[in-house]
Parts: structure tokens; C-alpha cells; sequence
């Protein structure tokens, strides 16, 4: 089985050597790695080059392109039929190119599901993974890929017509999630085919990330999920907005009702609490747990806000 790992990347000289030598390091060995670099200003391509002298099996092509089309130009380039994805800013573990394409020896496999590992160093990155990822125990039967660890066959991806270029950066994997289900094309999911994804470093990046993809669901249109329902991100955006419409609204309807004023007061509160108790008793850092009321306040935020952007496009 000959696999071709393909990757996007833009302004990356931080991270892309540890990427590239961790799949050069791979328990399989990757019958080609393709790189798309989207016109990168700092030295990611230097550094690609690089590797490119030690290793002919790494391709590079510059093209000024967003990350929807960098993958899609990857993916065409490939030779093989099998590709596996990640993203730049990820480290696959050395076993992870064998456990996602361990499934596609059951030919009606399309697309296997990889998981991931969140890095975080500190209180406030163990709050932010509890708003950007999964964690392991709710990883289950109706987990869906994220472009920074599947794979899929050549002809799922062009029975899917790629990935939608029309988003910027963000939530191509959503809409080629979606196509997937709605097709019916089968997903494999493997857990143990983990790449590590580090967590943002500041609050503003944290939260600037959160705004992109609350931008990017809202600029995909999807509603109701064939998997989820009605918990699709869309629909908790909008949950979001009604939470605080409700509480402004306890607020003007009794502004002048001290007593009855108290009832927004007490929902607060009970917020307040509740983002402390989701943060704390995912990470078992209370530290954590008090970054996790601001985090959620200002997310809340974050999200109506990218998702009224991404729908005015």
C-alpha cells in the first residue's frame, strides 16, 4: 500500500522541521510527502528545501493560494492513491502513519478519522483545549476527521470534488466532512493514529482562532449535521446568541424590579460556575478551571461575532 502524506503550510519556519522529521521518522515510511507552501514570507521554504536535498521523496510547490486550494493542488499532485493529511503546527506520533491507513486494507473503506494528542504547558493552554478539541473519553462512534489527522482514498476525495476553496482558512473539513455523509462514504476511525497538536500559546491567539472558525462553520451553511443534528457548530452559535438575548432581555424588562433583577444576577453567577466546573473537570487544574470563565466570556463573544462575519459572505 503506497501512501502520499500531503500538507499545507504558510510562514511556518517554527514548526515545519519538527513536522517533516517526525514523518520522516514514521514506523511506515511515506512513499512521498508533498508540500504546497501558500507564499510563505519567512523561511519555511528554505527550511523545506533543505530536507528536499537529504530525501528526494519530498515535493515542494509555491503557490500564493488559500489552504482550502493548497490541499486540493497537494492532493493532485500525489501519485498515490492513498493520502494522509495533516497540518503544519502538528506532530504525528511515530506509529501514525500505520494506524490511519491500517483500515484501507478493507477495500470499502474511504476515509479513516485520526485522532489527536493536545500539547499544553500551562493553565491557560489546558483551557483552550476544552474550546478547540476533543477529548480522548468523547472521542466515540461519530467522531469526524479534522484535516489534522486523516487519510482517504483518491476517488473518495473526488467523488467529495475536493475541498471547498471558496472558505479562506478555515471549515474546509467541516463541508468535506459533510459531502462525505451525505454521499455515504464509509469512515474508519482510529484513536491511536495521533498526531500532537499544540494548544495557543496566548489568549489572543486562543481566541482570534475561535473567532476564524466560528467565521468559517457560519461561511459553510451547514445546519443540521447528518451525524449530529442539531449540534452542529452553526446551531450552537446560535445557542450562544439566544443565552445572551435572554438574559439582556431579564435585565430591561425588570431593570426597575431590584428583587426581580436578582434572577439575571443569580444566571450569571450560575454561568460563571458552570464554565469553571466544564474547564475543571476536564483538565483537574483549578488554575485552568478560572481561565475558563474568562476564556468562555470572551468565546462567547468571539463566536457571534465570526459567525455574523461569515455569513454576511
Amino acid at each position: 500500500m503506497k501512501v502520499s502524506v500531503c500538507i499545507t503550510v504558510y510562514n511556518e519556519e517554527r514548526s515545519i522541521s519538527k513536522l517533516v522529521e517526525s514523518l520522516l521518522r514514521q514506523s511506515k515510511k511515506p512513499d512521498e510527502i508533498v508540500i504546497v507552501d501558500g507564499g510563505s514570507g519567512d523561511k519555511t521554504v528554505e527550511i523545506i528545501r533543505h530536507f528536499q536535498k537529504k530525501d528526494k521523496r519530498i515535493k515542494l510547490l509555491i503557490e500564493k493560494c488559500s489552504r482550502s486550494r493548497g490541499r486540493n493542488l497537494a492532493v493532485e499532485l500525489a501519485k498515490n492513491d492513498i493520502i494522509a493529511m495533516t497540518d503544519a503546527g502538528c506532530v504525528p506520533k511515530r506509529n501514525w502513519l500505520e494506524n490511519i491507513t491500517e483500515p484501507f486494507k478493507h477495500k470499502e473503506v474511504d476515509i479513516v478519522a485520526g485522532f489527536y494528542t493536545m500539547k499544553v504547558s500551562d493553565s491557560l493552554q489546558k483551557a483552550f483545549s476544552v474550546f478547540l478539541g476533543i477529548h480522548p473519553k468523547d472521542f466515540d462512534i461519530n467522531f469526524l476527521p479534522s484535516t489534522r489527522s486523516v487519510a482517504f482514498t483518491k476517488q473518495a476525495w473526488e467523488k467529495i470534488s475536493g475541498f471547498l476553496e471558496n472558505l479562506e482558512d478555515t471549515a474546509e473539513d467541516t463541508v468535506f466532512n459533510y459531502k462525505a455523509l451525505k454521499l455515504g462514504l464509509n469512515i474508519s476511525r482510529m484513536k491511536n493514529a495521533r498526531v500532537e497538536w499544540e494548544m495557543p500559546k496566548t489568549f489572543s491567539d486562543g481566541i482570534i482562532k475561535i473567532y476564524k472558525y466560528a467565521k468559517g462553520d457560519a461561511k459553510s451553511r451547514i445546519w443540521l449535521y447528518p451525524s449530529k443534528g442539531l449540534a452542529s457548530h452553526n446551531i450552537k452559535a446560535l445557542s450562544i446568541f439566544a443565552r445572551y438575548i435572554l438574559g439582556i432581555s431579564f435585565i430591561f424588562l425588570y431593570l426597575f424590579k431590584l428583587v426581580v433583577l436578582l434572577v439575571p444576577l443569580i444566571l450569571v453567577i450560575l454561568y460563571i460556575l458552570w464554565s469553571f466546573r466544564k474547564v475543571f473537570l476536564k483538565t483537574g487544574d483549578w488554575i485552568a478551571g478560572l481561565w475558563g470563565i474568562l476564556v468562555q466570556f470572551t468565546s462567547d463573544f468571539a463566536v457571534m461575532s465570526g459567525f455574523l462575519m461569515g455569513l454576511r459572505r
